[in-house]
Parts: structure tokens; sequence; C-alpha cells
């Protein structure tokens, strides 16, 4: 994947400048050691955003805000301005931002370059046309994008095959940490890329990328990690799988709105599957016009994928092979999977206890969450049930 750093000096039509940086006696040097990264001045990318408009904002996430705007060739572009507080020099950045760009996959967005001026820290990706899924299908209906069944699929596919490249084919594997519908954003043709990926050195290690909205991030963390600081793998797995049952069924993981027994949508999963009523969870703004047995397969590797002991969740590459029905599975051997509501209880029950830390991901991984993740307390909510609370909250998920 390329990574670019143009070095503007008026007005010009050429593309950004390769391996530069202006360093802090303002001359045009050269990184050693930093290959195929290329760089942008802070004026190309004010100039590209109308000064940063919030009219051209697209977003805003625990990494930083997102703008829209034109570069050098007059191709739009995700800009996306990553969070002050970072401490790290130039090279260190660069560094990492080359172990980003070296990633490459039909199913990852791609990163055009990045700008390391002064403390601004910023990186510069392909636009993609049709936002995120929390936004189109998992987001109320606001959009007028309409879902087929066999979009889904793709969907489903596309991000499943990104995930297994992450954690499988890039050495050391990259295990993503925020799997979520905000993060998995739409082409024109709606395939699906991942985005936010090997993130984690990039921003300052006392933030968190957390939200506190009950539907957003919450949602999608494996027990383990939530409770336990485990981070592997399986925690990106579990909230696949999360994230495969809300595109089936069209709707997002929590809805406060619906009936107790249906507000967590994993625990309504697994009710309805016990009872062998699955097929009733597929979104009905599909009007019957889908597969039954795969839109059921599907929901069913979604309860396979968050199962509650770690070991018994598939590897991503055997998750694509199943959704692929290139590797079956035997459903009777689906146990109950990390229910919200499960660790709710535990942490009611333990409450005077301090709270846990969430631990530094293992040294053999890049992770793209922040590094430093305290663990919640649970406490009660306005109406008299548990919700999560964190502590040291720095998102504000879309």
């Amino acid at each position: 994947m390329t990574s670019c750093f143009s070095f503007l000096c008026g007005r010009r039509s050429n593309p950004p400048t390769r391996h530069s940086s202006e360093l802090g006696d303002g001359k045009l040097q050269q990184l050693p050691g930093v290959h195929n990264v290329v760089l942008y001045s802070y004026k190309e990318l004010r100039r590209a955003t109308n000064d940063f408009s919030p009219t051209n904002k697209i977003g805003e996430g625990g990494f930083g805000s997102v703008y829209k705007g034109k570069i050098w060739n007059e191709k739009m572009a995700a800009i996306k301005v990553l969070s002050p507080g970072s401490t790290q020099g130039v090279k260190e950045f660069l560094t990492e931002i080359q172990v980003i760009s070296d990633v490459q996959h039909e199913n990852l967005v791609k990163l055009y370059g990045c700008c390391v001026e002064g403390n601004h820290r910023i990186l510069v990706y392909n636009y993609l046309e049709n936002s995120s899924l929390a936004q189109t299908l998992i987001g109320g209906r606001h959009s007028s994008i309409q879902f087929s069944w066999q979009t889904r699929v793709k969907i489903c596919v596309g991000v499943a095959k990104g995930l297994a490249y992450l954690h499988e084919e890039v050495k050391p594997p990259v295990v993503h940490r925020d799997i979520k519908a905000s993060n998995i954003l739409l082409d024109k043709d709606l395939s699906p890329k991942i985005s936010d990926f090997g993130l984690a050195k990039l921003i300052p290690v006392d933030m968190t990328h957390v939200s506190t909205r009950v539907a957003g991030t919450i949602g999608y963390l494996a027990p383990e990690y939530a409770m336990k600081g485990q981070l592997t793998c399986k925690a990106d797995i579990y909230s696949f799988g999360v994230l495969l049952i809300e595109i089936v069924s069209g709707r997002c993981n929590t809805n406060s709105w619906l009936p107790a027994e249906e507000k967590y949508i994993l625990e309504r999963a697994w009710q309805l599957h016990e009872r062998r009523e699955i097929v009733s969870l597929v979104d009905t703004a599909l009007n019957g016009d889908f597969d039954p047995e795969q839109a059921c397969r599907f929901l069913k590797i979604g309860l396979i994928c968050t199962q509650d002991f770690p070991k018994l969740r598939p590897s991503m590459s055997t998750v694509v092979q199943m959704l692929t029905r290139e590797k079956d599975f035997d459903e009777n051997k689906i146990t109950k999977p990390g229910l919200i509501t499960d660790l709710m209880d535990l942490n009611i029950k333990s409450a005077p206890k301090t709270k846990a830390q969430i631990n530094h991901s293992p040294s053999n991984f890049v992770s793209s969450g922040s590094d430093n993740l305290d663990s919640s307390t649970l406490s009660p909510g306005p109406s008299s049930q548990a919700t999560f609370t964190f502590t040291e909250v720095y998102d504000r998920s879309v």
C-alpha cells in the first residue's frame, strides 16, 4: 500500500515528494531507514479540507476526526487528524506508518500518506463513497442504500477475508482490537474495507478508544478482553461474530428501546438458536428475499465466533471457509456465547473490588486499539439495569 509525504512550495501540479520531511530547520531532508512513505504538508491538507471545515467533517472516533478533501491530483481523500498528545518523533511515527503502508489487501482501507509537521499527525486514506455500515445498514435506516442479501453476503465474506489477512498473513499479526460497524467502510460497489487497523502506536498511551455508548464498541468486546485484558486474535473473532449477526439482522448489537429479552442481539440470537427459530432474526427489510439456509448458517457462524471460551472460536481463515461453504461445522457443538448480561452479573457481584486494568497487548502483535485500556466497572444505569462505565474514555464514536 502506498503512502506519501508531499511538501509544498507554493502551488504545484506535481505529486508529493517521496522520502522527505520538513524538519526543524525548514529544509527538505531525507529520512534514513524510511522507505515507500510520502508526506503531505500541513498547508496542503488545510487547503484540501478548507481549513478543516466542519462541513467537510465525515467522522469522529477514538483516533481523531476525519475530513474529506481533494489532494494534489484532485483525488478525493479521507484525511484523519490524529488526536493530539503524541510524543513520537518524526522518524518513529513514519516507521509505524511504514508498517501500515506495507499491509495491502482489497478489503482494507488504502493509506495514501501522512503529515508530520510540528505536533501534527495526520493520515490520508482513500475516500469511500458510501460511508460505514454504522451509518448505513446499522444506522437506523438513515441511508438510501438498499442492502440486498447478496450484498450482505459480499460484505460478510469481505470483512472476514480482510481480518484473516491481518491475522494470518501479516507478520507480525495485526490484532485490530476494534472491529465494529463504524470501522467497516463501503466503496462505490458496496465492497467492505476495514479501517483503523494498526494504529495503536500512533496515539498517546494514556488514551482509550472505548465508547461509553451501549450501542458502541462495548457490545463488541470479547469477555476475556473486557474482563481480564487477554488480547489475542480471538478477541477480533468475537467482535466479527457480533458484526456478522448485525449485518444479517440489520440492527445494532444493543437496542435499549426493545423489550428486555431482545435488547442484546447476541443474547437474542442464542435464545432463538436454542428454540430453533433463528431464521426469525433475519432483517425484515429484506422482505423475505434471502436464502433462509444461508442466512441461518451465517447467524450460527456468528454464534460460533462468539463462544465464551476463546479456544472454541475458529481462526478467521476457517471462518472464511465456513461462510463460503468450503468447510462445514457441527451446530450441535455450538455452546453458549459470552453474553453482555453475564459480564454484568459478574461485575455486580464483585463491585467492591478494584478496577481491573486491561494490560498492553502482547509484544508479538501489532494492535490497532489504544495501548492502555482501563477496564470497566458496572454500575446501575438510569433504568436500574446495569450498564458499562469506563474510566479515561476518549472516544466519541460515530
